[in-house]
């Protein structure tokens, strides 16, 4: 069975890389969980322990060196297939200000010359997401983030303690706005609650709730604003974190004010997938747009088709994925079973386009 569900995944990916060509005047917009991108050097405070060269993953210099290489090298194909290198990029799991700074450095991307928005966020293992940006294409007003907590009224029942709750640490959600192409914009980056045990949905509800509340807020605030919600969501576009607490939907026909168009939530249904477990494809890297986007005022900025049927985008090329062994397939990780494969992260990328 697992044989032909990939057969099926395999061919409707190549469907899928048969994409538009990219308008010059475009904006790609991405999102790329990197998969532990620590430094060397043990953060106090942070659960890093196991990449460091004494830890359980000998995590030395040299593998550093590779991992950015590798992370880098993913951007640069992103480039060199659309044609223009990322005017936004999120990315989750990264540990520190350094390894940013290493990577906007990389000779790969260089020429992009990438700017960042990072925050440390209170994450036990010391993992925070940030955003790659290009400062000749979008400015940086205001920078934020969103912490996680339970003060919810909408009725959502945790399975955590009054004392776990005072104890449970999350990454903070990043909120960037600025201008892209001139026009206001907002920016989203969520990484949420692990779904470790199988469990994790309340909290994943709430964290969404929390973006969209703020989502609305900034709406009010700044008239026109213009909002994309992208991250490792843990969740599957279909799930209630995006459906219902992002009131994330299909089509853009079917929206109502308020509403959030969800773009992969047609393509997982298709088939697709950023990260695979237990055989079952999911697509948590999710990317959201706000109704002026998904239906702009003419002549400004709104979301387009990346190909026929989709107005998102799965990253997959063949370098990217493990060729052989048991896992042959999926994402080529940076260790599998213990062992360092020298690759690039359990996710593979997702992105959209933007155009006037």
């Amino acid at each position: 069975m697992r044989y032909r569900l990939s057969l099926l995944l395999t061919a409707l990916l190549i469907l899928g890389a048969c994409t538009h060509p990219v308008p010059e005047d475009a904006y790609v917009v991405g999102f790329y969980n990197v998969e532990n991108l620590f430094d060397t050097v043990h953060d106090r405070g942070k659960n890093d322990q196991s990449f460091l060269p004494d830890g359980e993953n000998n995590w030395t210099p040299d593998k550093y060196e590779k991992k950015q290489a590798n992370i880098a090298s993913v951007i640069q194909a992103m480039q060199k297939q659309n044609g223009r290198w990322h005017a936004l990029l999120g990315l989750a799991e990264v540990e520190n200000a350094r390894v940013l700074q290493d990577l906007v450095a990389r000779p790969e991307i260089a020429e992009a010359d990438y700017h960042f928005v990072h925050v440390e966020s209170p994450d036990v293992r010391g993992i925070d997401c940030a955003l790659l940006y290009r400062p000749s294409q979008f400015k940086v007003i205001e920078t934020r983030t969103l912490p996680f907590d339970f003060k919810t009224d909408s009725g959502i029942v945790f399975e955590k303690t009054p004392q776990e709750q005072a104890e449970f640490r999350t990454r903070d959600v990043l909120c960037v706005r600025g201008e892209l192409g001139g026009e206001p914009f907002a920016v989203y980056v969520c990484h949420f609650p692990s779904r470790s045990g199988n469990k994790g949905s309340d909290l994943r509800c709430r964290a969404a709730e929390i973006v969209y509340a703020d989502i609305r807020a900034q709406e009010a605030k700044h008239p026109g604003l213009k909002v994309v919600v992208m991250g490792d969501m843990n969740d599957n576009p279909e799930d209630a974190c995006i459906a219902d607490y992002l009131h994330g939907r299909e089509t853009i026909a079917e929206m109502q004010p308020g509403d959030l168009f969800s773009p992969f939530l047609r393509m997982h249904k298709d088939g697709f997938g950023s990260e695979e477990y237990h055989g079952e494809w999911n697509i948590f890297d999710i990317i959201l747009v706000s109704g002026s986007l998904a239906a702009p005022a003419d002549g400004t900025l709104g979301i387009v088709k990346t190909d026929t049927f989709h107005y998102g985008a799965v990253f997959n090329p063949p370098f990217l994925t493990q060729q052989e062994g048991r896992f042959a397939g999926t994402p080529l990780r940076t260790f599998s079973g213990g062992q360092f494969m020298n690759g690039y992260s359990d996710h593979y990328p997702t992105f959209i386009i933007l155009n006037k």
